[in-house]
């Protein structure tokens, strides 16, 4: 592969499998979500292929073939969201490697940004539970945008936040809808293997994989 090492303007992360390892709190969160308000049982393929990565109206209509009415999708995202708080609850853990990663970005002058499905409320969960609330200024959060992932609309303004073309910029993702929305944008992606396998991540557009960032910062350096 040409072009690495490679020093990125900037560097955007999604939260959830990145920051956190945190999947398996989702899945179920939406394995019993869906049972109750949508009257589905989803297969692990299903949460493979059709749950990870985007918002969740986006994500009911690829279960469904329908995009839900506000009704349904304001009822549906609280109670989903709010069990997967309850399953979350004290248990969420930075991903190894992660604060010595983003010290070295901010010795180095590289600014980051989050770009992230979740809502404001997870967000403000997972930064307070990892201790990060103060080390991401720049967010963009499901609201913020009018296409979810795997559009490119949320990498697009994540680097537009930054004030950086999103050509120069470094994405790391864990969900192939993820990549896909990253890589549209033109970013670089080096995607983590904590939601999909390494192969499925490459082929949607990531140019590497790593387990963690416990490298990442020597990489920088």
């Amino acid at each position: 592969m040409s072009g690495w090492p490679w020093r990125p303007a900037g560097v955007l992360f999604d939260m959830d499998g990145v920051l956190t390892d945190n999947n398996h709190f989702h899945r179920q969160a939406w394995q019993e979500v869906a049972a109750s308000v949508l009257g589905l049982t989803l297969s692990e393929h299903d949460l493979d292929t059709k749950v990870d990565g985007g918002r969740n109206p986006e994500i009911i209509e690829r279960l469904t073939g329908t995009y839900p009415d506000e009704a349904l999708a304001a009822r549906f995202h609280e109670a989903k969201e709010g069990r997967y708080r309850e399953l979350a609850a004290g248990a969420l853990r930075e991903v190894a490697g992660l604060s010595a990663y983003l010290d070295a970005l901010e010795s180095r002058g590289i600014p980051f940004a989050l770009v992230t499905s979740a809502d404001r409320v997870n967000v403000e969960f997972g930064m307070q539970a990892l201790g990060l609330g103060g080390r991401f200024g720049p967010r963009v959060l499901g609201e913020d945008v009018s296409h979810g992932k795997p559009h490119p609309q949320p990498f697009l303004l994540g680097a537009q936040r930054l004030g950086l073309n999103p050509a120069d910029c470094l994405a790391h993702e864990d969900a192939v809808n993820g990549v896909r929305s990253a890589a549209g944008a033109g970013c670089r992606v080096v995607a983590l293997t904590t939601t999909a396998p390494g192969a499925a991540l490459r082929e949607a557009g990531a140019e590497r994989t790593a387990p963690d960032f416990t490298s990442w910062a020597d990489w920088l350096a």
